[in-house]
Protein backbone atom coordinates (compact mmCIF):
# COMPACT_ATOMS: atom_id res chain seq x y z
CA UNK A 1 0.00 0.00 0.00
CA UNK A 2 1.56 3.22 -1.19
CA UNK A 3 -0.98 5.93 -1.27
CA UNK A 4 -4.48 6.90 -0.08
CA UNK A 5 -5.74 6.22 -3.21
CA UNK A 6 -5.67 2.47 -2.65
CA UNK A 7 -8.07 2.88 0.41
CA UNK A 8 -10.49 2.21 -1.58
CA UNK A 9 -10.11 -1.01 -2.54
CA UNK A 10 -9.37 -2.18 1.24
CA UNK A 11 -11.63 -5.02 2.42
CA UNK A 12 -10.94 -5.24 6.06
CA UNK A 13 -10.35 -2.31 8.51
CA UNK A 14 -9.80 -1.50 12.14
CA UNK A 15 -11.17 1.38 13.91
CA UNK A 16 -9.80 2.65 17.36
CA UNK A 17 -11.67 5.22 19.27
CA UNK A 18 -10.19 6.84 22.21
CA UNK A 19 -11.44 7.74 25.01
CA UNK A 20 -11.30 11.56 25.45
CA UNK A 21 -13.21 11.26 21.83
CA UNK A 22 -16.56 8.66 23.53
CA UNK A 23 -16.63 10.75 26.29
CA UNK A 24 -16.35 14.11 25.59
CA UNK A 25 -13.15 14.87 27.63
CA UNK A 26 -14.59 12.90 30.28
CA UNK A 27 -18.37 14.29 30.63
CA UNK A 28 -20.15 10.78 29.39
CA UNK A 29 -20.77 8.91 26.27
CA UNK A 30 -21.06 11.38 23.58
CA UNK A 31 -24.38 9.22 21.84
CA UNK A 32 -24.25 12.04 18.55
CA UNK A 33 -20.95 11.25 18.08
CA UNK A 34 -20.86 7.70 18.52
CA UNK A 35 -24.22 7.99 16.53
CA UNK A 36 -22.19 9.41 13.31
CA UNK A 37 -19.52 6.99 13.78
CA UNK A 38 -21.52 4.02 13.67
CA UNK A 39 -23.53 5.11 10.66
CA UNK A 40 -19.90 5.64 8.44
CA UNK A 41 -19.08 2.20 9.27
CA UNK A 42 -22.68 0.94 8.28
CA UNK A 43 -21.66 2.54 5.19
CA UNK A 44 -18.40 0.27 5.18
CA UNK A 45 -20.30 -2.45 5.38
CA UNK A 46 -22.38 -1.84 2.77
CA UNK A 47 -19.64 -1.52 0.61
CA UNK A 48 -18.43 -4.88 1.59
CA UNK A 49 -15.74 -3.86 4.07
CA UNK A 50 -15.20 -5.93 7.36
CA UNK A 51 -15.04 -3.81 9.88
CA UNK A 52 -13.52 -4.42 13.72
CA UNK A 53 -14.17 -1.79 16.49
CA UNK A 54 -11.65 -1.29 19.43
CA UNK A 55 -13.43 1.32 21.54
CA UNK A 56 -11.75 3.10 24.56
CA UNK A 57 -14.04 4.57 27.45
CA UNK A 58 -15.08 2.29 29.59
CA UNK A 59 -12.74 3.13 32.84
CA UNK A 60 -14.24 6.95 31.69
CA UNK A 61 -17.91 6.49 31.09
CA UNK A 62 -17.46 4.16 34.73
CA UNK A 63 -15.55 6.71 36.16
CA UNK A 64 -18.45 8.92 35.05
CA UNK A 65 -21.39 6.78 36.40
CA UNK A 66 -19.26 6.59 39.91
CA UNK A 67 -19.09 10.16 39.86
CA UNK A 68 -15.64 10.18 39.67
CA UNK A 69 -13.42 13.17 39.28
CA UNK A 70 -10.16 11.48 38.74
CA UNK A 71 -8.53 8.42 36.90
CA UNK A 72 -8.15 5.66 39.60
CA UNK A 73 -4.75 4.65 40.11
CA UNK A 74 -5.23 1.83 42.01
CA UNK A 75 -5.89 -1.54 39.68
CA UNK A 76 -8.89 -2.51 41.40
CA UNK A 77 -10.59 0.43 41.17
CA UNK A 78 -10.21 0.72 37.24
CA UNK A 79 -11.17 -2.57 37.47
CA UNK A 80 -14.23 -1.56 38.90
CA UNK A 81 -14.67 1.48 36.88
CA UNK A 82 -14.57 -0.28 33.44
CA UNK A 83 -16.71 -2.68 34.54
CA UNK A 84 -19.47 -0.22 35.69
CA UNK A 85 -18.33 2.04 32.13
CA UNK A 86 -18.42 -1.38 29.71
CA UNK A 87 -22.38 -1.67 30.74
CA UNK A 88 -23.27 1.64 29.39
CA UNK A 89 -20.72 1.57 26.33
CA UNK A 90 -21.74 -1.58 24.68
CA UNK A 91 -25.15 -1.13 24.74
CA UNK A 92 -24.98 2.68 23.08
CA UNK A 93 -22.80 0.54 20.22
CA UNK A 94 -25.85 -2.09 19.98
CA UNK A 95 -28.68 0.30 19.53
CA UNK A 96 -26.81 2.82 17.07
CA UNK A 97 -25.59 -0.51 14.86
CA UNK A 98 -29.13 -2.25 15.35
CA UNK A 99 -30.37 1.58 13.75
CA UNK A 100 -28.94 -0.08 10.50
CA UNK A 101 -29.78 -3.30 10.93
CA UNK A 102 -26.17 -4.51 11.59
CA UNK A 103 -25.69 -6.99 14.84
CA UNK A 104 -22.65 -6.01 17.16
CA UNK A 105 -20.57 -8.48 18.92
CA UNK A 106 -18.80 -7.67 22.64
CA UNK A 107 -15.35 -9.08 22.45
CA UNK A 108 -13.02 -8.59 25.27
CA UNK A 109 -9.67 -9.74 25.20
CA UNK A 110 -6.34 -9.76 27.80
CA UNK A 111 -2.55 -9.72 26.42
CA UNK A 112 -2.48 -14.00 27.46
CA UNK A 113 -5.41 -13.93 24.21
CA UNK A 114 -3.10 -13.32 21.87
CA UNK A 115 0.56 -14.52 23.37
CA UNK A 116 -1.20 -17.96 23.97
CA UNK A 117 -0.81 -19.39 20.68
CA UNK A 118 -3.98 -21.76 21.00
CA UNK A 119 -6.23 -18.47 22.91
CA UNK A 120 -4.63 -16.27 19.60
CA UNK A 121 -6.14 -19.00 16.90
CA UNK A 122 -9.44 -19.35 18.77
CA UNK A 123 -9.82 -15.13 18.99
CA UNK A 124 -8.56 -15.05 15.47
CA UNK A 125 -11.55 -18.15 14.60
CA UNK A 126 -14.14 -16.19 16.61
CA UNK A 127 -13.75 -12.91 15.05
CA UNK A 128 -13.41 -14.18 11.45
CA UNK A 129 -16.46 -15.95 11.85
CA UNK A 130 -18.39 -12.90 13.28
CA UNK A 131 -17.41 -10.84 10.15
CA UNK A 132 -18.06 -13.77 8.01
CA UNK A 133 -21.82 -13.37 9.61
CA UNK A 134 -21.78 -9.57 8.67
CA UNK A 135 -21.59 -8.76 12.47
CA UNK A 136 -19.39 -5.85 13.53
CA UNK A 137 -17.07 -6.81 16.32
CA UNK A 138 -16.58 -4.55 19.13
CA UNK A 139 -13.28 -4.98 21.04
CA UNK A 140 -11.81 -3.59 24.37
CA UNK A 141 -9.51 -4.56 26.86
CA UNK A 142 -10.68 -7.47 29.67
CA UNK A 143 -10.17 -4.32 32.34
CA UNK A 144 -12.07 -5.80 34.91
CA UNK A 145 -10.13 -9.00 34.97
CA UNK A 146 -6.86 -8.04 33.28
CA UNK A 147 -3.78 -7.51 35.99
CA UNK A 148 -0.74 -4.77 35.70
CA UNK A 149 1.76 -7.75 34.36
CA UNK A 150 -0.67 -8.68 31.21
CA UNK A 151 -2.33 -5.36 30.31
CA UNK A 152 -1.98 -4.33 27.01
CA UNK A 153 -1.09 -1.51 28.24
CA UNK A 154 -3.86 0.95 26.13
CA UNK A 155 -6.14 0.26 23.05
CA UNK A 156 -3.78 1.79 20.59
CA UNK A 157 -1.49 -1.66 21.22
CA UNK A 158 -4.55 -3.82 21.47
CA UNK A 159 -6.02 -2.63 18.13
CA UNK A 160 -2.43 -3.05 16.34
CA UNK A 161 -2.42 -6.60 17.96
CA UNK A 162 -5.84 -7.05 16.39
CA UNK A 163 -4.89 -5.66 13.18
CA UNK A 164 -1.94 -8.35 12.99
CA UNK A 165 -4.91 -11.02 14.65
CA UNK A 166 -7.22 -10.89 11.59
CA UNK A 167 -4.75 -9.70 8.69
CA UNK A 168 -6.57 -6.30 8.41
CA UNK A 169 -5.21 -4.34 5.32
CA UNK A 170 -6.00 -0.73 7.53
CA UNK A 171 -5.83 0.17 11.25
CA UNK A 172 -7.58 4.07 11.91
CA UNK A 173 -6.87 5.92 14.84
CA UNK A 174 -9.28 8.21 15.81
CA UNK A 175 -7.82 10.76 18.73
CA UNK A 176 -8.05 14.20 19.78
CA UNK A 177 -5.51 15.49 17.67
CA UNK A 178 -5.33 16.24 14.02
CA UNK A 179 -2.40 13.79 13.59
CA UNK A 180 1.22 13.87 13.99
CA UNK A 181 3.03 17.20 13.72
CA UNK A 182 6.67 17.97 13.66
CA UNK A 183 6.57 18.92 17.43
CA UNK A 184 4.37 19.18 20.21
CA UNK A 185 1.48 22.21 18.56
CA UNK A 186 0.50 23.53 21.62
CA UNK A 187 4.67 24.64 22.50
CA UNK A 188 5.86 25.24 18.66
CA UNK A 189 3.72 27.27 16.63
CA UNK A 190 6.47 26.47 13.93
CA UNK A 191 5.07 22.73 13.86
CA UNK A 192 3.24 21.76 10.98
CA UNK A 193 1.41 18.41 10.67
CA UNK A 194 2.68 15.22 9.00
CA UNK A 195 0.29 13.78 6.11
CA UNK A 196 2.87 10.87 5.32
CA UNK A 197 5.30 9.28 6.81
CA UNK A 198 6.77 5.71 7.37
CA UNK A 199 6.42 3.79 10.32
CA UNK A 200 10.68 3.16 9.99
CA UNK A 201 11.22 7.14 9.73
CA UNK A 202 14.09 7.40 12.49
CA UNK A 203 12.14 11.13 13.57
CA UNK A 204 9.27 9.40 14.62
CA UNK A 205 9.98 9.22 18.44
CA UNK A 206 11.28 12.28 18.93
CA UNK A 207 8.33 14.10 17.20
CA UNK A 208 5.64 11.73 19.66
CA UNK A 209 4.22 12.75 22.95
CA UNK A 210 2.66 11.92 25.32
CA UNK A 211 -1.32 11.76 26.19
CA UNK A 212 -2.23 15.14 28.01
CA UNK A 213 -6.17 14.38 28.54
CA UNK A 214 -5.72 12.20 31.58
CA UNK A 215 -8.38 9.89 30.45
CA UNK A 216 -6.82 7.50 28.40
CA UNK A 217 -3.38 5.37 28.22
CA UNK A 218 -2.39 7.01 25.27
CA UNK A 219 -0.51 10.03 23.63
CA UNK A 220 0.68 10.14 20.15
CA UNK A 221 3.88 7.72 21.10
CA UNK A 222 1.22 4.69 21.66
CA UNK A 223 -0.26 5.64 18.29
CA UNK A 224 3.38 5.55 16.69
CA UNK A 225 3.97 2.65 18.13
CA UNK A 226 0.85 0.87 17.03
CA UNK A 227 1.32 1.78 13.68
CA UNK A 228 4.80 0.11 14.01
CA UNK A 229 3.35 -2.98 14.94
CA UNK A 230 0.57 -2.96 12.84
CA UNK A 231 2.72 -2.59 9.78
CA UNK A 232 3.92 -5.82 11.04
CA UNK A 233 1.58 -7.86 9.23
CA UNK A 234 1.80 -5.08 6.02
CA UNK A 235 -1.47 -2.84 7.67
CA UNK A 236 -1.49 0.89 6.99
CA UNK A 237 -1.98 3.25 9.68
CA UNK A 238 -4.14 6.47 9.69
CA UNK A 239 -4.33 8.94 12.65
CA UNK A 240 -7.13 11.21 12.56
CA UNK A 241 -9.12 13.95 14.08
CA UNK A 242 -12.28 11.66 15.08
CA UNK A 243 -14.36 14.85 15.39
CA UNK A 244 -14.01 15.93 11.87
CA UNK A 245 -17.47 15.58 10.03
CA UNK A 246 -17.24 12.47 8.17
CA UNK A 247 -14.04 11.67 8.86
CA UNK A 248 -14.35 7.99 8.28
CA UNK A 249 -15.58 8.32 4.84
CA UNK A 250 -12.65 10.57 4.06
CA UNK A 251 -10.30 8.60 4.86
CA UNK A 252 -11.53 6.21 2.76
CA UNK A 253 -12.25 8.25 0.17
CA UNK A 254 -8.95 9.17 -0.17
CA UNK A 255 -8.74 12.78 1.30
CA UNK A 256 -5.93 14.29 2.77
CA UNK A 257 -6.70 13.92 6.60
CA UNK A 258 -4.37 13.16 9.49
CA UNK A 259 -1.66 11.46 9.61
CA UNK A 260 -1.04 8.58 7.09
CA UNK A 261 1.75 5.56 8.29
CA UNK A 262 3.22 3.57 5.41
CA UNK A 263 3.83 0.04 6.58
CA UNK A 264 7.33 -0.94 4.56
CA UNK A 265 6.36 -4.39 3.86
CA UNK A 266 3.17 -5.83 1.75
CA UNK A 267 0.89 -7.80 3.80
CA UNK A 268 1.44 -11.38 2.87
CA UNK A 269 5.29 -10.75 3.16
CA UNK A 270 5.12 -9.43 6.46
CA UNK A 271 2.77 -12.43 7.63
CA UNK A 272 5.11 -14.90 6.22
CA UNK A 273 8.34 -13.35 7.13
CA UNK A 274 6.69 -13.51 10.94
CA UNK A 275 6.09 -17.27 10.74
CA UNK A 276 9.36 -18.27 9.49
CA UNK A 277 11.29 -16.52 11.73
CA UNK A 278 9.68 -15.47 14.95
CA UNK A 279 8.13 -18.48 16.61
CA UNK A 280 9.77 -21.67 18.06
CA UNK A 281 9.13 -25.30 16.19
CA UNK A 282 7.28 -27.66 18.02
CA UNK A 283 6.78 -30.49 15.66
CA UNK A 284 7.47 -31.90 12.39
CA UNK A 285 5.22 -33.25 9.92
CA UNK A 286 5.73 -35.90 6.80
CA UNK A 287 4.00 -34.98 3.81
CA UNK A 288 3.71 -37.23 0.81
CA UNK A 289 4.61 -36.12 -2.87
CA UNK A 290 0.59 -35.39 -3.66
CA UNK A 291 0.47 -32.77 -0.40
CA UNK A 292 4.43 -31.49 -1.58
CA UNK A 293 3.47 -30.18 -4.93
CA UNK A 294 -0.17 -29.18 -3.97
CA UNK A 295 1.54 -26.76 -1.14
CA UNK A 296 4.71 -26.01 -3.34
CA UNK A 297 3.15 -25.63 -6.70
CA UNK A 298 -0.22 -24.69 -6.54
CA UNK A 299 -0.42 -22.51 -3.15
CA UNK A 300 -2.52 -24.86 -1.82
CA UNK A 301 -3.72 -25.61 2.00
CA UNK A 302 -2.01 -28.97 3.92
CA UNK A 303 -4.51 -31.60 4.26
CA UNK A 304 -4.76 -34.04 6.72
CA UNK A 305 -5.03 -36.71 4.01
CA UNK A 306 -1.36 -35.67 2.79
CA UNK A 307 0.19 -36.14 5.89
CA UNK A 308 1.97 -39.78 6.37
CA UNK A 309 3.96 -39.09 9.95
CA UNK A 310 3.97 -36.67 12.40
CA UNK A 311 6.86 -36.32 15.54
CA UNK A 312 6.89 -33.87 18.25
CA UNK A 313 4.60 -32.33 20.81
CA UNK A 314 2.89 -29.28 19.78
CA UNK A 315 -0.86 -27.80 20.43
CA UNK A 316 -3.42 -25.83 18.41
CA UNK A 317 -1.96 -22.82 16.67
CA UNK A 318 1.86 -23.87 17.43
CA UNK A 319 4.38 -23.54 14.77
CA UNK A 320 5.08 -27.39 13.16
CA UNK A 321 7.80 -28.40 10.37
CA UNK A 322 6.78 -29.89 7.25
CA UNK A 323 9.65 -32.05 5.91
CA UNK A 324 9.26 -34.29 2.51
CA UNK A 325 10.50 -38.52 2.64
CA UNK A 326 13.83 -37.05 2.35
CA UNK A 327 13.52 -35.04 5.54
CA UNK A 328 14.26 -32.18 3.72
CA UNK A 329 12.02 -28.97 5.44
CA UNK A 330 9.89 -27.73 2.65
CA UNK A 331 7.57 -25.38 4.97
CA UNK A 332 7.07 -24.63 7.89
CA UNK A 333 3.45 -23.09 9.46
CA UNK A 334 0.76 -22.95 12.61
CA UNK A 335 -1.02 -25.90 13.12
CA UNK A 336 -4.59 -26.35 13.34
CA UNK A 337 -4.67 -29.26 15.38
CA UNK A 338 -2.68 -30.46 18.49
CA UNK A 339 -0.12 -33.80 17.55
CA UNK A 340 -2.87 -35.97 19.67
CA UNK A 341 -5.65 -35.37 17.25
CA UNK A 342 -3.33 -34.67 14.47
CA UNK A 343 -2.41 -38.15 15.14
CA UNK A 344 -5.92 -39.34 14.52
CA UNK A 345 -6.61 -38.05 11.42
CA UNK A 346 -3.64 -38.03 9.42
CA UNK A 347 -4.14 -39.56 6.04
CA UNK A 348 -7.66 -38.93 6.61
CA UNK A 349 -10.69 -36.57 4.55
CA UNK A 350 -11.60 -33.36 6.03
CA UNK A 351 -15.17 -35.53 5.98
CA UNK A 352 -13.90 -38.15 8.43
CA UNK A 353 -12.92 -35.83 11.16
CA UNK A 354 -16.61 -35.36 13.44
CA UNK A 355 -16.23 -39.41 13.16
CA UNK A 356 -12.83 -39.96 14.18
CA UNK A 357 -12.39 -36.67 16.81
CA UNK A 358 -16.20 -36.48 18.27
CA UNK A 359 -16.19 -32.64 16.79
CA UNK A 360 -15.08 -31.18 13.22
CA UNK A 361 -12.83 -27.64 13.33
CA UNK A 362 -10.84 -26.54 10.57
CA UNK A 363 -10.65 -28.61 7.19
CA UNK A 364 -7.23 -27.75 6.80
CA UNK A 365 -4.01 -29.47 8.85
CA UNK A 366 -2.06 -25.79 7.89
CA UNK A 367 -4.00 -23.19 6.20
CA UNK A 368 -2.18 -21.53 3.25
CA UNK A 369 -2.52 -18.24 5.20
CA UNK A 370 -0.48 -19.77 7.75
CA UNK A 371 2.09 -21.92 6.11
CA UNK A 372 5.45 -20.52 4.14
CA UNK A 373 7.71 -22.34 2.12
CA UNK A 374 11.04 -22.39 3.04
Amino acid sequence: MNSRADFANIRRVVIKIGSSLLTKGGQGLDTVAIAEWVRQMAGLRQQGVDVILVSSGSVAEGMCRLGLKVRPTVLHELQAAASVGQMGLVRVFDDNFQQHNLHAAQVLLTHDDLSDRQRYLNARSTLLTLLKFGVIPVINENDAVATEEIRFGDNDTLAALVANLVEAELLVILTDQKGLFTADPSVYSDASLISEISVNDGRLEKMAGESRSGLGRGGMYTKVRAARLASRSGAATVVAPGALNDVISAVFAGIEVGTHFLPDIEPLIARKRWLAGQLQVKGQLLIDVGAMAAIKEQGKSLLAVGVKSISGSFERGELVSCVDESGLEVARGLVNYGHIDAHLIMGKSSSEFESILGYADDAEMIHRDNLVLI
